[in-house]
């Protein structure tokens, strides 16, 4: 998976990160169990600082993308079946509605949306399982 970073972005970098890494598990970029580079690693291929990396993998363990050991580093989490907690829940309702939001005052008409969502939908791995 080849991970890109926009420097410049007003979205912090760990989120940037954590938001590419996510997508990657979602489109099979990145399969359950797959390991992923250590913190020092992935630091240093991005040229970026390792507490940013570290940020990053913390908040991906936090919300369940990503398992954590010690002796073998950070690896791809099984894939979760049966929806999503109620916390999780919550929060991509928040998400979703902020981006409804900004879309709509855009004026982007609700087909076009739909429309996009479908495409986006489409290129995720699980998604006829959905």
């Amino acid at each position: 998976m080849i991970i890109s970073l926009q420097l410049d972005s007003e979205t912090p970098i760990y989120e940037q990160l954590r938001n590419q890494i996510v997508i990657g598990i979602a489109t099979g970029q990145l399969e359950p169990g797959e390991r992923l580079p250590t913190v020092r690693q992935l630091a240093e291929d991005l040229g970026i600082n390792t507490m940013t990396v570290n940020k990053a993998y913390s908040l991906l363990k936090l919300e369940g993308y990503i398992v954590i050991d010690r002796r073998h580093g950070a690896k791809v989490s099984p894939r979760k079946t049966g929806g999503t907690g109620e916390q999780s829940s919550t929060m991509l309702v928040e998400r979703l509605e902020l981006i409804i939001a900004q879309a709509t005052i855009n004026g982007m008409e609700r087909a076009q949306f739909d429309s996009l969502c479908d495409q986006i939908f489409a290129r995720m791995k699980y998604s006829s399982k959905l």
